[in-house]
């Protein structure tokens, strides 16, 4: 029997590696081919990476003009691809200003859209959530709050629970990581993920290297940086202070958090696996002026980062637009390095955030849910 074509897209790292999960679970269980847009992750997980994600992933509302083309081309490729193999289904991972275009073309074409990981509209533009009922024919959702969301819109819902749930753990205690690394244990560590597009490092970079130097005016703190899987390594090497040059190590992100006393961590799903981990940590983002301006009063929240969000209150130090400098980093990360009640505060705070993301199993429930619709809708369709 011919493999079930299936369109499985992504347009992030965050977004990458939730759909190389999905489609190693979804091999297990249909015989499908899945082709579409990711990185190294999906095409590792046996996905036909027919664009990569990397040629449109931007950040930030004014960033998206300069990158029209390779968006457009893209949305073209995917559309002429779905077009020739004519999945019964596109699964769309997150990456809403790029897939929901994606759904609207897609749907003439016969293809019914699975939303997998919901935008947060909820938190940013509400009012598009219309869309998804109109374009998507079930939404698979990672929060819970979020299941009222989507239904009180009549979106077709499913709550699945957080995909790191379960799997976001350190292969290496802090003392072997530090051996490795040549790290002293005795010493505090302070973990920096700063983001993985060119444009968050460009942002974040010069208040972290500087940020850096004054945390390590007051303590003999020891910096390590965890790259995300396709960053230009000389990038985050570069500029650094002398005296301050962090120890960068690469694929191994969740090691290097196990081990921090304190993280400075870029908003998005690292803020997610930190709290899994059970770091301290600072929320730091920036994008440019002008997409901050107009991004103002389109945002529905009172928190930025998604571990406050989920707990309804400010768990974690927020560091956001003009508030992110090397004073206020440098200030929250020795605070929190110094203050013992501080840190077990926070932690307290964390762990409410892992009671709330769910049990573990989610990508393997929204796995049996898909392959579900495969087996047993008319011709392979919803």
């Amino acid at each position: 029997m011919t493999p079930i074509p299936l369109l499985l897209s992504a347009g992030e790292v965050s977004g990458d590696m939730y759909a190389a999960r999905l489609a190693t679970a979804l091999k297990k269980r249909v015989d499908v081919a899945l082709f579409g847009m990711g990185g190294s992750q999906m095409r590792a997980a046996g996905v036909e990476v027919i664009t990569d994600y990397s040629e449109v992933s931007v950040v930030g509302i004014t960033e998206i003009l300069t990158h029209l083309p390779p968006l457009v081309r893209a949305m073209r490729h995917l559309v002429s691809e779905a077009r020739r193999r004519k999945p019964p289904f596109a699964i769309l991972t997150d990456f809403p200003g790029f897939h929901l275009r994606l759904a609207r073309k897609l749907r003439p074409l016969g293809v019914r859209n699975i939303y997998y990981i919901c935008p947060q509209f909820w938190a940013w533009r509400p009012w598009r959530v219309r869309v998804v009922k109109r374009r998507f024919a079930q939404a698979l959702c990672i929060f819970p709050f979020e299941e009222k969301f989507y239904g009180d819109a009549g979106v077709p819902v499913k709550f699945i629970g957080h995909p790191l749930v379960g799997a976001v753990q350190a292969s290496r205690t802090r003392e072997q990581f530090c051996r490795e690394q040549n790290l002293d244990p005795a010493r505090p560590i302070v973990t920096l993920l700063p983001g993985s597009r060119h444009a968050e490092l460009a942002q974040h970079l010069p208040v972290l290297r500087q940020a850096c130097v004054f945390i390590q005016r007051e303590v003999a703190a020891q910096f390590v940086i965890a790259a995300a899987p396709g960053n230009n390594g000389a990038e985050l090497r570069e500029g650094w202070p002398a005296g301050v040059i962090p120890r960068l190590v690469e694929g191994q992100t969740y090691n290097a958090l196990a081990a921090a006393n304190a993280g400075v961590v870029s908003s998005g799903t690292a803020t997610v696996e930190a709290a899994l981990l059970d770091v301290p940590m600072v929320v730091i983002y920036r994008v440019t002026p002008l997409t901050a301006l107009l991004a103002k009063p389109l945002l529905r929240t009172e928190h930025f980062s998604m571990v406050n969000l989920i707990a309804g209150r400010r768990v974690v130090p927020e560091l956001i637009q003009h508030d992110f400098t090397p004073e206020r980093v440098a200030g929250e990360i020795l605070r929190l390095l110094r203050d013992s009640k501080a840190r077990e505060g926070l932690r307290a705070g964390l762990a409410e955030v892992r009671q709330a993301l769910g049990p573990p199993g989610a990508v393997d429930r929204a796995a049996d849910f898909i392959a579900a619709l495969l087996k047993t809708a008319p011709g392979n369709a919803l």
